[in-house]
């Protein structure tokens, strides 16, 4: 971490890019599942079994698991994933809610614990209807 590229860091995925394994980039590790369609179960099915073997292999290799506070939950570089640490998204095309407003959008999520986002990530904006709806709790959720 804190290294300039490509020290130290590096991206590795399967054949078909539904699993990547992102190394010391923003966190120490991020592991993200994703593919295109509506299969959420098994999208968080490969996830799971992503992290089970990643910290199988960082056991065995290190003796060490993941670094987990009893109090705050698992322990991350990005203050804002403190806890669980997961982030579940879906990219979705609102364009009733687009028609209303984004602040309108912005309150309903609000009401369900969702985070809406552009596309493009955190401060990259949106692409015309479609937003990342995300869960907004992520801090001692473990």
């Amino acid at each position: 971490m804190e290294r300039d590229w490509p020290e130290g860091r590096g991206i590795f995925h399967n054949k078909d890019k539904t699993i990547l394994v992102w190394v010391n980039e923003e966190d120490q590790l991020r592991i993200i599942s994703m593919e295109k369609g509506g299969d959420v179960l098994g999208v968080f099915k490969r996830l799971a079994k992503g992290i089970q073997a990643v910290g199988d292999s960082v056991q065995a290799e290190s003796g060490k698991g993941f670094m987990l506070d009893e109090k705050y939950g698992y322990v991350h570089s990005c203050p804002t994933n403190l806890g669980t640490g997961m982030r579940a998204s879906v990219h979705i095309d609102l364009p009733g809610w687009t028609a209303q407003g984004v602040d309108k959008l912005k309150a309903r999520c609000e009401e369900l614990a969702l985070q809406p986002r552009g596309t493009r990530g955190e401060s990259g904006g949106q692409t015309g209807h479609n937003y990342d709806i995300s869960n907004k709790h992520r801090i001692g959720y473990s």
